[in-house]
């Protein structure tokens, strides 16, 4: 008992100690009296923090994280970090600032279906900001976020170089781009269709917030081709997630695009390759129409800006009165036959599948009679280099758009990797291409809350686009006209067509600097309007000529003087 006493009364004593240093720290502290607020000489107890880690260290804290299965809003068996590595501002090579680059693995959610590869991009003087990268053709190729985005101005700093944490995934299996034989495994088709976005984009969340403690303000996306199908998936289904998407010439419509791909190839091949039209006719097919269409923008330029005027000076009556084989057989290199001429119509014309896929059952004509010269992205022929197709899987030994239609049927469609795509009948899977369209389809996916959020959204599309015809967007367009109307759309939806622009190249090959044009939208409400463009084709950024982005359905007339014909202020944007 004494020493419990004891040791009770030296606590008091201590405690009373305490209390009066206590009240001598609050009357020196004050200041109001003449002390001035000098202090009592005692100093409170000293405690010692770690010191935050390096940006290096931070970025080593990542290497082997696991995301659990639970922290990604799609059926997954989690994620691994396979490796996270620093990257010095000053490394050979790195133009976008100092960085860890993180790699991984989505673990599949089901047994035997491909792992799904990431990368994410982690700078070290953080904007805040996210920028998630799509990716093209039939995917398979990791997307590493370290480069330009689509689109971007040759020569102006990469997202990365901004500040943006940058990410990309490579649609959840491995191939070549125009590889089909994943969709055989239905986990990893669906994960193309549409879960892929929305599975990098957790993984991404996680692993930012380990590394900055917080979530990004502001979270975009950039695409083209499968991209901008990713995209509108990321607008349509994931509005949570994202507040401004970049769509550009996106492959919406995929089935029924692969279908009306497949129906052009069958006009070149069918009847022993009647309808293949060789290099010089289709050089000879796309001067005629240059020479017919060019000068209806007010310049001849090898670029047709004014598309409803060339619809009316040439189309496929034109092509039977001037350019037709006397007597109709292939005669040569300077007529087309009327197989030939068939396939032109068939090009030209729009497809009908004679049944629904989520609720679209037409797909759009190709521009080949509106500028489109139907080259390999610049390279030579798209039709292909014989009329017997070889069933190569990878173009243009046989004609691009056979390529990747015949790859969807027999891999997404029926199945069968020995499926002749030649004797396919579409009626025959008409249960199986419903179904499909459920999958890969953003048709029936409304934007309405992505509209709500205050999302913004921004098309593009070159009028001689030869893969995806930019007249399948100006329907998707059209589809969001009908459900919220011009006022609604014009508030948050921006449509820029881009004459003598293919897929990803041609002859005005699209640079703009969207990033900055979406960022300012969603951030400070500035919408944009006519927005100025370069010509990325240029080897030296600073003599790019440059033209404006015209809002659809206007178009830029040439108004200026001679000798200003690659200045942008020289062209007049102009209704139809």
């Amino acid at each position: 008992m004494r020493r419990i006493t004891l040791e009770s009364r030296r606590a008091a004593g201590w405690l009373a100690l305490l209390l009066a240093m206590q009240g001598l720290v609050s009357c020196g502290g004050g200041g109001g009296g003449g002390g001035g607020g000098g202090g009592t000489g005692f100093a409170g107890p000293v405690t010692t923090q770690p010191p935050a880690p390096t940006a290096q260290e931070a970025c080593t804290g990542i290497q082997g994280m696991s995301i659990a299965a639970s922290m990604i809003g799609k059926p997954t068996s989690g994620a691994i970090v396979k490796s996270a590595t620093f990257v010095a501002a000053d490394a050979k090579d790195n133009t976008n600032g100092e960085y860890c680059a993180v790699t991984g693995i989505i673990v599949p959610a089901t047994a035997g279906a491909p792992t799904m590869e990431f990368q994410v991009n982690l700078p070290t003087q953080w904007n805040e900001r996210a920028l998630h990268m799509g990716g093209g053709g039939y995917d398979g190729t990791l997307v590493t976020g370290l480069g330009a985005y689509v689109s971007q101005p040759k020569g102006t700093p990469n997202a990365l170089a901004q500040g943006y944490v940058t990410l990309g995934g490579d649609g959840g299996h491995k191939g070549a781009v125009f590889d089909g034989t994943f969709a055989l495994n239905d986990e990893a088709l669906l994960n193309y269709g549409q879960l892929s976005v929305k599975k990098v984009h957790d993984v991404a969340m996680a692993i930012i917030q380990k590394r900055y403690g917080a979530k990004p303000r502001r979270f975009y996306f950039i695409g083209g081709s499968q991209g901008g199908h990713e995209g509108l998936d990321a607008a349509a289904r994931y509005a949570a997630d994202y507040d401004g998407v970049i769509a550009n010439y996106p492959a919406y419509n995929l089935s029924l695009l692969q279908q009306a791909s497949l129906d052009v190839g069958r006009a070149l091949y069918d009847n022993g390759g009647a309808g293949w039209i060789n290099d010089n006719k289709r050089k000879l097919l796309v001067g005629a129409v240059h020479a017919a269409c060019d000068s209806l923008d007010g310049l001849t330029d090898g670029i047709v800006g004014n598309i409803q005027a060339c619809n009316a000076a040439f189309n496929i009556n034109t092509v039977k009165a001037t350019l037709r084989c006397s007597g109709g057989a292939d005669t040569g290199d300077s007529c087309l036959s009327d197989a030939q001429i068939n396939a032109v119509d068939k090009i030209s014309s729009p497809y009908d599948l004679g049944f629904p896929i989520a609720g679209q059952q037409v797909f759009a004509r190709w521009p080949l009679l509106e500028g489109g010269d139907f080259s390999f992205f610049g390279a030579g022929s798209a039709l292909g280099f014989a009329p017997v197709p070889t069933s190569a899987a990878t173009p243009p030994v046989d004609a691009l758009l056979y390529t990747i239609g015949a790859a969807h049927v027999r891999y997404f469609v029926a199945k069968d990797p020995l499926l002749n795509p030649l004797t396919y009948d579409p009626a025959n899977f008409k249960a199986r291409l419903q179904d499909l369209g459920g999958i890969t389809e953003v048709t029936q996916q409304s934007l309405e809350a992505f509209r709500a959020k205050g999302g913004k959204l921004i098309l593009t599309h070159g009028t001689t686009d030869g893969l995806i015809s930019p007249h399948n967007t100006e329907d998707y367009y059209d589809l969001q006209l009908k459900q919220f109307g011009q006022p609604g759309v014009d508030s948050f939806i921006r449509f820029y067509m881009i004459p003598g622009f293919d897929h990803g190249a041609g002859r005005y090959n699209l640079g703009y600097d969207g990033l900055t044009v979406l960022s300012n939208w969603v951030e400070k409400g500035q919408a944009p309007d006519t927005v100025a463009s370069v010509d990325n084709n240029a080897a030296d950024p600073a003599t790019a000529r440059s033209r404006p982005m015209c809002r659809w359905p206007l178009w830029p007339r040439f108004t200026g003087a001679a000798g200003t014909e690659n200045n942008a202020a020289s062209y007049t944007c102009t209704a139809p």
